[in-house]
């Protein structure tokens, strides 16, 4: 068959790698505010691109419901990481045991965005069952609705940010709030610093996403509420953003 997916660029990374390993057709929806870094490499592993305008969720040009349509109309299998429930439980199985295997165990809080919130409902879950004191933190952008969604139960207004790939004006099913202890709200200003600290002091070759994260855990190690070891994730690389002006600023 056919894989369509509605994808901010990484996800349909990682499926462009499985369709041209198993000779599948991949066809990746994307809005326009995506870099055209994540376009080129998409089509350089074989996904058809398409394109569609920075539209809300209630509009029929937003992204995930035209990757909806094209499904239903011609019979492609949706991927769906926004609600499929995989999403969630390999972060849970995989990326949660790798954490604690490599802390032994010992955390005090972890810390990550959300895009289709898989990683941070996943790995949060697993942790809260090792122990129900660790902290699990949203890193939000200036602009998303998910950080008030998280503290009052309503999504706060959609505003405008410049860090793709987390975030969101409406909250995704795989985003599960009850796992969520708090929330960091982080600027892009603070984002793209960290993120080019990041490549500069330590030779992390990371994009905007992984400065929000890192930027947040470093905010609330220095509040002193946490008691133990922050982790955090890493989850885009600076190949898909070398085009972008954050990037190229001296």
């Amino acid at each position: 068959m056919t894989l369509i997916e509605a994808t901010a660029g990484n996800t349909g990374v990682g499926l462009a790698l499985v369709a041209a390993a198993r000779d599948y057709r991949l066809v990746c929806v994307m809005p326009e505010k995506m870099s055209i870094d994540k376009r080129t490499a998409l089509t350089t592993l074989g996904a058809e691109v398409i394109i569609t305008p920075n539209a809300p969720p209630s509009s029929d040009d937003n992204f995930r419901n035209v990757a909806q349509r094209l499904s239903r109309e011609h019979g492609w299998f949706l991927v769906d990481q926004f609600r499929n429930p995989a999403n969630v439980r390999m972060h849970e199985e995989t990326t949660a045991k790798e954490i604690i295997d490599q802390t032994g165990g010992n955390i005090g809080a972890f810390v990550a965005g959300a895009g289709t919130g898989g990683t941070i409902s996943g790995v949060g879950r697993r942790l809260k069952a090792l122990h129900k004191d660790i902290m699990v933190v949203l890193a939000d952008p200036v602009g998303s609705a998910l950080a008030d969604w998280i503290e009052t139960g309503k999504p706060g207004p959609d505003g405008s940010y410049a860090v793709e790939g987390i975030g969101a004006a409406e909250p995704p099913a795989n985003l599960h709030r009850d796992v969520i202890d708090s929330v960091e709200r982080i600027s892009d200003d603070e984002s793209f610093d960290m993120a080019r600290r990041l490549i500069r002091e330590e030779g992390l070759l990371v994009g905007g996403s992984s400065g929000t994260n890192v930027a947040a855990a470093m905010r609330l190690a220095a509040s002193g509420q946490v008691n133990g070891p922050i982790v955090t994730i890493l989850p885009d690389g600076w190949d898909r953003y070398r085009s972008k002006p954050w990037l190229q600023v001296s």
